[in-house]
């Protein structure tokens, strides 16, 4: 289990490393191939009427003089051990991980990331229990009484979860609970450490909506692998060996189910955690999903290459865990 833990970290290293050269190289050089100089790049970091001297110190101090891959490196460089720039007599400092400065703001982009983190962060932690307890739960019912009323009724509603839009629930879910019927008030993001029951009221609307909308896809997936596993040989060997329903449904049944499920929860998570886009806008968040809405609108490269790197980051951890669960789930994975 240790060496496939090794050799799966090994692995996820290599990717981020594939997937940090892959962003730069679109954010960096495609520009160029399109035509755009790099005193055009350097202007961004300047503002309104910059002069010549002002450009080239510019392009000096962040090296956009430098050919690509020596840039790749620093910013390779700056994200583990930060950058030092200097301008004249004075210098600046970019803490790790240095993603570099807005163009607009001229902030460095991390602590921007940084600040917003926690909305999401809680935002996806609490939306993804409500949906694997609701979706796994349901789906092991309805693959229990296949065709009854129950099952039906919960398909058709999951149904209806996975083709209404996002945009569509979540307005519908503001019109009805927070203006029709003021059960949950519209209110700024509360940190959880700063008021846990205020915090949890404010994300209660999101969680609920966003659970709604994955717990009718895993509801779907565990049906469907109940039911095909319900019939194999194995589990009516259980039942005729007189074990308890209860075991031969959860321990024998579900943990054979669960292996489609676990990779599509993350994939899923790890996508929230780079940004809940159109939840965060739908509810007002400020959230990273509406920082990468913004950056985008401002067309501030250097946010969007953090937040584009942090998704990534989320995506590739997620799918190592799924890894690891894999073979605890499955002891054949670890051999393969």
């Amino acid at each position: 289990m240790f060496s496939y833990i090794i050799r799966r970290l090994i692995s996820a290293v290599i990717l981020l490393l594939i997937v940090s050269a892959v962003t730069f190289g679109i954010f960096f050089l495609l520009p160029k191939m399109a035509g755009q100089t790099t005193d055009q790049l350097a202007q961004q970091y300047i503002g309104k009427a910059p002069t010549a001297a002002d450009i080239a110190a510019v392009k000096k101090n962040l090296g956009l003089d430098k050919p690509v891959y020596e840039q790749y490196w620093e910013f390779l460089k700056g994200i583990f051990v930060g950058v030092d720039y200097k301008f004249g007599p004075d210098a600046a400092k970019c803490h790790v991980p240095c993603f570099g400065y807005s163009f607009k703001t001229h902030i460095e982009v991390w602590p921007e990331i940084q600040s917003r983190l926690p909305v999401t962060l809680s935002l996806a932690a609490g939306a993804a229990v409500l949906w694997v307890v609701s979706g796994v739960a349901t789906g092991v019912l309805s693959a229990l009484r296949p065709g009854s009323l129950f099952d039906r009724m919960a398909m058709g509603v999951a149904l209806a979860g996975v083709s209404l839009p996002m945009f569509f629930t979540g307005a519908l879910a503001l019109a009805l609970f927070t203006y029709q019927w003021p059960i949950f008030e519209r209110s700024d993001y509360v940190p959880l450490m700063e008021d846990p029951l205020l915090w949890a009221r404010t994300l209660v609307l999101p969680w609920v909506t966003l659970a709604f909308l994955y717990s009718a896809l895993y509801a779907r997936l565990t049906r469907a692998g109940m039911l095909e596993t319900l019939n194999e040989d194995y589990i009516r060997t259980a039942r005729a060996k007189g074990l308890h329903e209860r075991k031969v449904v959860l321990r024998h049944g579900l943990r054979a189910a669960l292996t489609p499920i676990i990779t599509v929860f993350g994939m899923d998570l790890g996508l929230l955690l780079g940004g809940a886009l159109i939840t965060e806008q739908v509810f007002s968040l400020k959230g990273v999903g509406a920082f990468a809405v913004e950056a985008i609108n401002a067309n501030d490269l250097p946010n969007i290459l953090g937040v584009t790197l942090l998704a990534a980051f989320f995506i590739v951890i997620c799918n190592l865990v799924v890894d690891v669960l894999y073979a605890a789930v499955d002891p054949r994975v670890r051999l393969s």
